[in-house]
């Protein structure tokens, strides 16, 4: 079947299950009540090519794009745009941004002498987006949307503030500064449990009604620096070529998949409470488990 035999097959679809005598839950949807099933599958879908499992990812992709369109067909029957429309408008776009492809461009007026590597198309990328769409704003950082991922929104900010030379030259600089933000993190939690302990020590917990104001104080502290921790990192892992949010959602994987070993090696000796140590043993042998 033709891609675009199968694309209207499959927009015909949608427009079924949305029609009068479609199905009653896709019927009952709207883009607000879509967004979280939205998220969790493009996040599916990168953990499949991260996977490098090609029909796990056909798959993956494929329910994202229902989300896309099913979405965006929410907005043609409420009257705003049609579908047509944004493909079109998604079209034009490509076709404006790549002047160095289509001679038709109206970015030519932004084409660079020389396109022939990945970091010259994107500043003229840039270039067109802030010279001719005029999406600039006071602030390159006004194009990084706040309701970005927390961990995201820091790695897209650093991106767009390195493009105006505000950037640590070497990732061994910034390695550096990921090591003076921990020792200063360590530092505020010293001065925090002087306060009040360590955390968890049956005292009142922060910003309760039983904690007092030199308390809070330090807590606030101490999130600061952690963030600052957090942040820096992300700019070490940007240096160093590695998407953030990707390394993390792989490293939350490989901890689920080990911590299930150590439960299921636990419940083979039939133990319901463990010391740390025996614990360890199990996680060892799972990491074994996994390299085997």
């Amino acid at each position: 079947m033709e891609t675009q035999e199968a694309f209207a097959r499959f927009f015909a679809i949608i427009r079924r299950l949305r029609a009068p005598g479609g199905c009653p839950w896709d019927i009952d949807q709207t883009p607000l009540s879509l967004r979280s099933g939205f998220i969790e599958e493009t996040f599916e879908a990168v953990d499949a090519i991260t996977a490098d499992d090609g029909d796990h990812v056909r798959e993956e992709l494929g329910d994202v794009l229902l989300n896309v369109v099913i979405i965006a067909y929410m907005y043609e029957q409420q009257g705003d745009w049609t579908v047509a429309a944004m493909l079109e408008e998604v079209a034009e776009k490509l076709i404006r941004r790549h002047p160095h492809v289509f001679s038709q461009s109206q970015g030519r007026a932004f084409l660079r002498e020389n396109t022939a590597s990945p970091g010259a198309v994107l500043a003229q990328w840039d270039d067109i987006k802030t010279g001719l769409e005029h999406r600039g704003g006071e602030s390159v950082l006004d194009q990084v949307p706040a309701g970005f991922p927390p961990l995201l929104r820091a790695w897209k900010m650093q991106k767009k503030a390195a493009k105006q030379n505000f950037d640590w030259r070497r990732a061994e600089d910034v390695y550096r500064k990921v090591q003076e933000e921990i020792a200063e993190v360590r530092e505020a939690a010293a001065k925090r449990d002087s306060l009040t302990g360590p955390a968890g020590n049956g005292g009142p917990a922060p910003f309760t009604t039983g904690a007092g104001d030199a308390q809070n104080a330090a807590q606030l502290h101490l999130e600061e620096e952690v963030g600052d921790t957090f942040f820096a990192l992300v700019n070490w892992s940007r240096h160093l070529g590695v998407d953030p949010t990707v390394a993390l959602g792989r490293a939350n994987g490989k901890f689920a998949r080990r911590f299930r070993l150590v439960e299921k090696a636990a419940a083979r000796r039939g133990m319901t409470d463990f010391t740390l140590e025996e614990l360890d043993r199990f996680w060892e042998q799972a990491k074994q488990e996994e390299a085997g």
